[in-house]
């Protein structure tokens, strides 16, 4: 399931976290790369011990505990603190996925990558390429989205950026252990809580279907998460 997340970022906040990557150092973007990655890679990063995004990687944390979306469907464990990478002009990443674990050097901590997500700072209408393409056995539309926006997909999946031919392209980059492995039963879960918000919605919190509902959630959710 590919999913976009709204409303990540506010303006004030994505403002912030410019003129904090501007002052920042940037590096090539292989130093994150498996082997098979650092050979598809062309972009610039900020190293992930770099003192001026710890804060920021902090904030985007808070404002991911605090969305609704994102926590009903990622059903988060643990998040990996976010990256920041840059795509100029003729900069791109060819197909490839993405690692099954990944070190956290900076707090010392492993995450299995149940989920990819990628967090938009530059508006479309600043560069022109730079879509990220994702490989799907149903066909998925290239995904551009405005800044402060984010999209959640399924890190075992093949997906490329496509090459920036006019400006830059700003992200925030991480990745999710969720508390449930299986991407099928996370897409059931997070189905089953919509259909619980709208039965609450339209009959009441104490209408039994409501309450029901709600039983069948959480006890697929004991079931089958791992915390």
């Amino acid at each position: 399931m590919m999913l976009r997340i709204a409303g990540v970022l506010d303006a004030r906040m994505l403002a912030h976290c410019r003129q904090v990557l501007a002052d920042a150092p940037w590096v090539d973007g292989a130093v994150t790369a498996g082997g098979q990655s650092a050979r598809a890679k062309v972009n610039l990063q900020v190293p992930e011990d770099a003192p001026q995004v710890r804060a920021l990687q902090d904030q985007i944390l808070d404002r991911l505990g605090r969305h609704a979306m994102f926590i009903a469907a990622a059903l988060p464990l643990r998040v990996f603190p976010p990256l920041f990478n840059r795509y100029e002009e003729g900069m791109g990443f060819s197909a490839h996925i993405d690692n099954a674990v990944r070190i956290s050097a900076e707090r010392g901590a492993r995450y299995r990558t149940d989920l990819s997500c990628t967090l938009f700072l530059s508006d479309p209408e600043d560069y022109e390429g730079g879509e990220l393409v994702i490989e799907s056995p149903t066909p998925m539309p290239p995904v551009k989205l405005p800044a402060g926006d984010m999209v959640l997909y399924p890190a075992s999946s093949v997906h490329s950026v496509a090459p920036v031919t006019r400006g830059a392209r700003w992200s925030s980059f991480f990745w999710v252990q969720s508390m449930v492995r299986s991407s099928e039963q996370r897409e059931i879960l997070y189905d089953l809580d919509r259909s619980v918000s709208q039965v609450r919605a339209a009959l009441g919190d104490e209408h039994g279907a409501a309450i029901r509902l709600t039983g069948h959630y959480h006890n697929l959710l004991r079931q089958w998460a791992e915390v």
